[in-house]
């Protein structure tokens, strides 16, 4: 298969940094600085297709559905590292979002030879999900053509799934597949085809939305509060407290108390301290409301 490099913006060369290594140490990170600072803007340019894309996996979230991440090389390790942050963040199930990379879990610490041009690998990893229509795709590789990446676009959409891509070459191949694309356009690199450092920060920023706009439209968040958050060490007790506190402006005696009689879930704790319901009232209130907070205080509220 020819690869025309050539074609692509993420493989050419930035004029900005053409003598970058006769800089001294200062001036060569304030051009990898000033190069960054594009990012952003280029993400903004793609927020309503974002926006598409939150609102199909919430949607999916909400019937029993996954977002599920393909990717390879950095855009694999990305979508495994934002997968793997939901659970302690918001509660979630663990194979509620999962990170594929071409090649596997080794792949994840060295490349793996030939594992992202391999096509049928990337569908044959989605069957051995049992992926379905209920479920989202979301494709990621900066230069939009990956093999390993399309087979898996190629798969999800023969079986009636929502795809999404995120590239950063306008027009590509996994853009053209997608029914929502998202194409950040950073241009090229500091070091040329190094998409890990401008793609790979776009892509970041882009994952951090769809995973934090989605657990919000589920009702994972509380104002901006993680009310769903796992007390899996230490620190993170001390935040539930704090979540609580903050939100109901309890005491931290009391916020201890009510996480202690619901058994360390902020949310029902929430819910007791602002409604004055024992914790299993709180919890049905949640249930009754798909697990949001605010509509579980406002049915108390609206009742009185």
């Amino acid at each position: 298969m020819k690869i025309d490099l050539n074609a692509m913006i993420t493989e050419s060369r930035n004029p900005a940094s053409q003598a970058i290594d006769t800089l001294s140490t200062l001036d060569m990170l304030k051009v990898i600085n000033d190069e960054d600072k594009k990012v952003a803007l280029a993400v903004e340019q793609t927020l309503p297709r974002i926006a598409e894309a939150v609102d199909a996996i919430a949607r999916a979230f909400q019937q029993g559905g996954r977002l599920i991440y393909a990717g390879a090389g950095t855009s694999g390790r990305l979508g495994i590292l934002d997968a793997s942050e939901c659970p302690p963040t918001y509660g979630s199930d663990p194979s509620q979002v999962v990170g594929l990379i071409a090649g596997g879990q080794e792949a994840v610490f060295r490349a793996v030879e030939n594992a992202e041009d391999n096509q049928t690998l990337g569908e044959d990893d989605l069957k051995n999900l049992n992926f379905c229509d209920k479920d989202v795709l979301i494709g990621i590789a900066a230069s939009g053509r990956t093999p390993y990446v399309i087979g898996a676009m190629t798969y999800a959409k023969s079986v009636g799934a929502t795809v999404g891509s995120i590239s950063c070459n306008p027009d590509s191949t996994m853009s053209q597949l997608a029914d929502i694309a998202m194409t950040p356009v950073v241009g090229p690199e500091v070091v040329t085809g190094s998409s890990r450092m401008k793609a790979g920060t776009a892509q970041k920023l882009i994952l951090n939305m769809l995973t934090t706009g989605a657990m919000i439209r589920t009702g994972k968040v509380y104002g901006n509060l993680m009310v769903d958050v796992e007390a899996t060490n230490a620190k993170l007790i001390e935040r539930q407290k704090n979540i609580v506190t903050a939100a109901t402006g309890a005491s931290r005696e009391d916020a201890e108390a009510a996480l202690t009689a619901c058994g360390g879930h902020c949310k029902t704790a929430i819910v007791m301290l602002l409604t004055g319901s024992t914790a299993d009232k709180a919890r049905q209130l949640l249930d009754n409301n798909q697990g949001f907070t605010r509509k579980a205080i406002q049915q108390v509220s609206s009742q009185n």
